[in-house]
């Protein structure tokens, strides 16, 4: 194996990526919703205002 091989595959990882792995290791308090309920909500928010404008104008 080359010195350049042997090189690019001990390289150790960057700094950023352990401070984002603690990141999300903390849990927080609040409000826990599905992601699929908040898609839902979007979608049906939208609705409603566009049916609003289009009676409503």
């Amino acid at each position: 194996m080359s010195k350049k091989r042997k090189k690019r595959e001990s390289a150790p990882m960057p700094a950023a990526s352990a401070g984002l792995l603690r990141f999300f290791e903390e849990e927080t308090e609040g409000i826990k919703v599905k992601p699929e309920i908040l898609v839902a909500l979007a979608i049906a928010l939208i609705v409603v205002c566009i049916l609003a404008n289009v009676f409503f104008r």
